[in-house]
């Protein structure tokens, strides 16, 4: 029953106070929170294939911009996969190593800047293979990766589960399956906008710093999809050692 306030002898019913509103960034990890706890409890099984979009809309009351950024997150960390076409299905949970990065590993801007240098020698060479070993189906998953990430410039998101999967998608088209396997390990933490707000900061603007992010996996996907090694090699290295710079400008007494 509502409250009461009396005008004079008359009784008038209080408004209730509206509905606040729902943030699109809370509404993702909800998603994904949600759905990793039905794999988790067994109500998915591997192999299972999920709600479609318009099936998840409704569940979640969401709009389908949120759907697809918490099922690129789900991807992003190794829980589901997309087959074009037919739709997306659970994955095995990945394989126990003995390698650990934790979420601890990341607490300083130095800690980013560590795993920064480690990914320019990983992923500049997983690059190089790509561009030497890449099929169409790669270069199909790497271009719908660029579109997220050019859609969700507009959508007002940090992008990051796009950046993870175009990443991904290099490290699958190298054809050895230990630079996905870590890639996968490591999941969305490898994006420094994870862990810190650096494009807010950036002084250009959120704007013009994920455009020019977007360019930089540009500059990638072409040289992979023109099949130049040393050019791909050497896109993916500026890639990172941009995101490295740009980090220690904003830490001045990090490692040189």
């Amino acid at each position: 029953m509502l409250p009461v306030k009396t005008l004079g002898d008359e009784a008038m019913p209080m408004a209730a106070p509206p509905p606040r509103p729902r943030r699109q960034r809370g509404l993702v990890p909800e998603i994904v929170d949600t759905l990793t706890a039905d794999v988790r409890e067994g109500r998915l099984q591997t192999g299972d294939k999920l709600a479609t979009e318009s099936e998840l809309m409704a569940r979640f009351a969401v709009s389908r911009t949120v759907v697809r950024e918490a099922i690129s997150r789900l991807q992003a960390s190794g829980q589901v996969e997309t087959r074009h076409g037919i739709g997306t299905f659970v994955m095995a949970p990945p394989e126990q190593s003995n390698f650990r990065v934790a979420p601890e590993d990341f607490a300083t801007v130095a800690d980013v800047i560590s795993l920064l240098e480690l990914r320019i020698s990983l992923e500049s060479e997983a690059a190089s293979l790509a561009a030497q070993r890449r099929d169409d189906s790669h270069l199909q998953n790497m271009a719908a990766a660029l579109a997220a990430f050019e859609a969700s410039i507009d959508d007002v998101s940090d992008a990051v589960p796009s950046d993870f999967q175009f990443h991904m998608e290099v490290a699958r088209a190298t054809g050895n399956r230990h630079f996905a396997d870590l890639m996968t390990y490591l999941g969305t933490m490898i994006i420094p906008r994870t862990r810190l707000n650096t494009a807010s900061s950036a002084p250009e603007g959120r704007l013009a710093y994920l455009r020019r992010v977007h360019g930089e996996h540009q500059s990638i996907y072409n040289a992979i999809r023109l099949r130049e090694p040393e050019a791909a090699r050497q896109a993916m290295r500026l890639h990172l050692s941009n995101s490295r710079e740009r980090l220690r400008r904003a830490q001045p007494d990090s490692p040189a």
